[in-house]
């Protein structure tokens, strides 16, 4: 049972002083019993004091607010984690009973959020895909692997192409992008199927083989099966989520999961540094710090980083600069 230790680095920088600053933050890794958490450190520059509470998904968040002048803000998540193995689907009940079971618990609270998908210009033809691919004697499970199976063979992996608020439009137009843009994609096609589907956030851990999106934030879906639960899906990889990734949040979509956001006062000026690194357990440190997060001093420099942006990081970018902005 692998341990692994994931720091997880997000450092603003701002041209001018900014205050008023109130941020959120889901960091905190899930904790069930094929997850578990031996270590969180949370470091945030200017010590403020964090309140969590627990959101509409289950999600642990944390929220902070900084009211007074700042060059910059840099959060530290430092975490030591243990994942387990998950038991795979028997998948033995006849494929109708499992069907009918969707069908009884459509209008139940707990799963109505993860079945409405929003309309897009493209769903006839995604919904023509659905059924194209669906077997008529599949059950849910063999019916939501081979969506993700298609994903995986028809939508080209690259870095760059997409932000985290590309379309669903805009993915089958490209016929690519990266994982929150294939978890997107699943997530809709197992709904237009009526199979209760949700976004996860988290990280992918490296193994032996090597996966794609390993060692930064990713994404991935978690199907609703009867007589089973949630069982996570990675488009990205085409395989089943196990051991090797680590979830932090769920919800409907990114938004619902986005690790930081958050407003503030003053000029929109800024540069984002966005870093994650993973070690094991017979690791003593990180790549660039020890895994214990030392406190972050503010600087007094203004002088803009240029750090390679990928998608995550733009996106926050984005957030920060469609935020109302008071002088």
């Amino acid at each position: 049972m692998p341990v692994f230790k994931i720091k997880h680095i997000t450092h603003y920088i701002y041209e001018a002083p900014v205050r008023d600053s109130a941020n959120q933050i889901i960091l905190y890794p899930v904790k069930d019993d094929y997850q578990k958490v031996i270590r969180h450190d949370l470091s945030i520059s200017r010590h403020p004091d964090v309140e969590i509470f627990q959101d509409y998904y289950g999600n642990e968040v944390g929220s902070f607010t900084q009211t007074e002048p700042h060059h910059e803000l840099k959060i530290i998540s430092a975490i030591c984690v243990e994942t387990l193995p998950r038991p795979l689907p028997t998948d033995l009940l006849p494929y109708a009973t499992q069907w009918q079971q969707l069908e009884n618990i459509r209008y139940e609270v707990a799963y109505i959020d993860y079945l409405k998908q929003e309309i897009f210009e493209s769903v006839v033809s995604l919904r023509q895909i659905c059924l194209d691919l669906k077997d008529a004697t599949a059950t849910p499970f063999q019916t939501a692997v081979r969506f993700c199976e298609y994903v995986y063979t028809h939508f080209e992996y690259i870095k760059g192409v997409t932000t985290v608020d590309t379309t669903l439009d805009e993915i089958l137009s490209l016929q690519a992008g990266v994982c929150q843009d294939f978890a997107h994609l699943l997530t809709a096609m197992l709904r237009l199927t009526q199979i209760p589907a949700r976004y996860v956030s988290g990280y992918i851990c490296p193994n032996k083989n090597g996966m794609r999106g390993e060692g930064a934030t990713h994404a991935w879906a978690e199907v609703y099966l009867p007589e089973y639960g949630w069982l996570g899906l990675d488009p990205t990889n085409n395989c089943i989520a196990g051991e090797n990734h680590v979830k932090l949040a769920v919800g409907r979509n990114f938004s619902d999961c986005s690790p930081v956001k958050g407003v503030y006062s003053g000029g929109a000026g800024h540069t984002l540094e966005v870093t994650v690194s993973v070690g094991y357990d017979d690791q003593e440190h990180f790549d660039t710090e020890p895994f214990q997060p030392s406190t972050p001093a503010i600087s007094t420099t203004t002088a803009p980083l240029a750090p390679v942006k990928n998608s995550y990081q733009r996106h926050l970018e984005e957030i920060m600069m469609q935020q109302q902005q008071q002088q």
